[in-house]
């Protein structure tokens, strides 16, 4: 323990010294100074991630792109219902097919005892439909984590510097010279 705290402490001992030799205490500043927030804010990414993670759409919303909030909400709304859909066919069939096993009247069976549907058909029809379900499930999990990282990254994109001048803008430039054969060609110019 006593090595582990020498070499933890160590790290002070061998600190650069102040070479100007002024405190901050000793410096006097004159005027007002402004502390205007830039153009990044490094939490902006964080803080939609966690607004989408929460409610989803809702990071998009903080990011001031309101139109993708509907596309978010149907993109799970989709596997949602067939996930339900699939889920209560598949109780459904279970039920039968226990009751069936059983040796009792299920919805498929007439009243005269003729069922419409095979016991091997209900095993078929569970399996696909408990297939269709987790996949469902599957499906609205990755679209619930990929809209977080929509709103991550445009948060990101968005504290991005993107005006007129560093737009790209391409222009057909005639050779006099060789007028009857054209010639092709990429020139590309940079102003700072």
């Amino acid at each position: 323990m006593l090595i582990l705290a020498i070499a933890f402490y160590s790290a002070t001992f061998f600190a650069q010294k102040d070479s100007t030799g002024v405190k901050l205490k000793d410096i006097k500043i004159k005027g007002n100074i402004s502390t205007t927030e830039g153009v990044y804010n490094p939490l902006s990414p964080s803080k939609a991630a966690f607004y989408s993670a929460i409610f989803p759409g809702m990071g998009q919303m903080y990011n001031e792109k309101y139109w993708k909030a509907p596309i978010v909400w149907a993109a799970l709304a989709i596997p949602t219902y067939y996930y339900q859909v699939n889920n209560s066919a598949y109780k459904r069939f279970r039920t039968a097919y226990k009751l069936r096993k059983n040796g009792l009247q299920d919805e498929f069976t007439s009243d005269n005892g003729i069922s419409s549907v095979s016991l091997q058909t209900l095993e078929t029809a569970q399996k696909q439909l408990r297939e269709n379900r987790d996949m469902s499930l599957l499906s609205g999990v990755i679209i619930y984590i990929l809209q977080i990282v929509e709103a991550s990254v445009n948060a990101h994109l968005l504290q991005f510097n993107t005006d007129d001048n560093l737009s790209f803008k391409p222009a057909l430039i005639m050779n006099p010279i060789r007028f009857e054969t054209p010639s092709v060609g990429l020139v590309i110019k940079y102003n700072f």
